[in-house]
């Protein structure tokens, strides 16, 4: 079974997909990753955002390993550089290009093969797993979404004003809706979930209960 989780920057997909993974005994695919990664290797090789023949050559040729929640570039562990504000922008650059987004797209698909696995973007349903089992899409508003990023990312010895990160989550949402490749937005048979009043495992929760009686349907 494929689950896809996608939603705007904050909105709490990455923890939600990693907890229902965990508990459903799926595998996880952190799809953002794949673009930050990109981002990081841009930033590394002096690759300006805006060069696309550039970004898609880097993209192409990734190589880039999962290990737990330690994310490796050519061996090298990059889980803290790619969380960075700088390859956080790049990234969301980088991925309003159709090439870029299309080599994104076969790695997903090529980790996905014969695999139960939990995915989170802001595609997964509607472009990369059209034809998944189990849909999510998490909505939170942008304050909420700032203060857990600025909470995670002081846990990882950063900082930011928050009113500075929630222009910038406002600014990426409105370039990833307004993107004329994979814009930002729930599948038709997507399931919403606001998670603003929500904690971790009451979201997790909900969307447990909703796969495990998906599973018993299709069992029958």
């Amino acid at each position: 079974m494929i689950v896809t989780i996608d939603g705007p920057a904050g909105s709490g997909k990455s923890t939600a997909a990693k907890g229902l993974a965990a508990r459903l005994g799926f595998r996880f695919l952190d799809t953002g990753a794949l673009y930050r990664v990109t981002a990081y290797e841009c930033l590394r090789a002096g690759v300006e955002a805006n060069d696309e023949t550039a970004a898609v050559r880097i993209a192409e040729a990734l190589d880039v390993r999962f290990d737990g929640d330690r994310v490796y570039s050519a061996g090298i562990d990059v889980t803290t550089e790619i969380r960075t504000p700088e390859v956080t922008e790049i990234a969301s650059v980088v991925a309003r290009y159709a090439d870029v987004r299309q080599a994104m797209d076969r790695r997903q698909r090529e980790f996905a093969v014969g695999q139960n696995i939990v995915t989170e973007g802001r595609d997964q349903g509607t472009v990369v797993f059209p034809d998944a089992q189990c849909k999510f899409f998490l909505v939170a508003d942008a304050e909420e979404r700032a203060s857990r990023r600025k909470l995670e990312m002081e846990s990882q010895g950063q900082s930011i004003a928050l009113d500075e990160l929630t222009v910038q989550i406002e600014d990426r949402d409105r370039r990833d809706a307004d993107r004329s490749v994979a814009p930002l937005k729930a599948a038709d048979d997507a399931i919403n979930v606001e998670t603003s009043r929500l904690n971790a495992d009451e979201v997790i929760d909900l969307l447990e209960r909703t796969v495990r009686e998906r599973l018993i349907d299709n069992s029958g």
